[in-house]
């Protein structure tokens, strides 16, 4: 009976405990329960996203090489123009050379298709500065020869420069006869020898306007 009645008053006691422990166990299960509820699930479409955010910035960028060189064909097609602003081609002027040395390495840097870059991330930041740099330069070497147009130059060159650019004016009138384009076009390169260089795109298409059979 004495035993009984011991093993009894070990039950009571235990009891409370085991209630306590399963109590704090229901608790810790709970809570990790709504942790996995709450837990935003992994997003499947992340990497997606990514590749069409980074596409995005490459055309971006693809569209703003072509817009600086839209602006530097109107230089490079508009002979009156560019000898208005001489110099847009004058290498020997530091402003000058890196305008067309930041052109050099954004259009060797520009993909030949968007989704060359999508996936590259260094190469893409690489054209993007690239690209960064040649719109920069432009910009500089634009407003430069506008504030400076023909001041380089002496009196003598500038009436040289004036012949020429009315030469150039015939030689890429179609009203003109084919001599007098050519006659026109040579003594306009007369002109211009060692004080300018016309951009090969210019020259090319003022010959093919002529003949399409002179040379260079």
């Amino acid at each position: 009976m004495g035993l009984l009645i011991r093993l009894i008053e070990l039950l009571v006691i235990a009891l409370p405990l085991v209630g306590v422990g399963y109590a704090t166990f229901r608790a810790i299960a709970s809570a990790r329960s709504r942790d996995q509820v709450q837990a935003p699930p992994a997003d499947p479409q992340l990497p997606a996203d990514s590749d069409a955010a980074q596409r995005r910035v490459v055309e971006r960028t693809i569209e703003e090489h072509d817009r600086t060189d839209t602006r530097w064909l109107d230089y490079e097609l508009d002979v009156a123009k560019l000898l208005d602003y001489p110099l847009m081609t004058d290498m020997r002027d530091p402003v000058t050379e890196r305008f067309h040395r930041a052109k050099l390495r954004a259009d060797f840097l520009r993909p030949a298709d968007t989704v060359d870059l999508v996936s590259d991330r260094d190469s893409a930041r690489e054209y993007r500065d690239a690209v960064q740099e040649y719109v920069t330069a432009f910009d500089i070497a634009e407003a430069e020869a506008i504030r400076r147009r023909r001041s380089e130059f002496g009196d003598d060159e500038q009436e040289r420069l004036s012949r020429a650019q009315r030469l150039l004016r015939v030689a890429s009138d179609a009203a003109a006869t084919t001599q007098e384009r050519e006659r026109a076009y040579q003594l306009a390169r007369r002109e211009l020898d060692g004080l300018i260089v016309l951009p090969e795109r210019a020259r090319v298409a003022l010959e093919r306007g002529i003949s399409g059979e002179l040379g260079s």
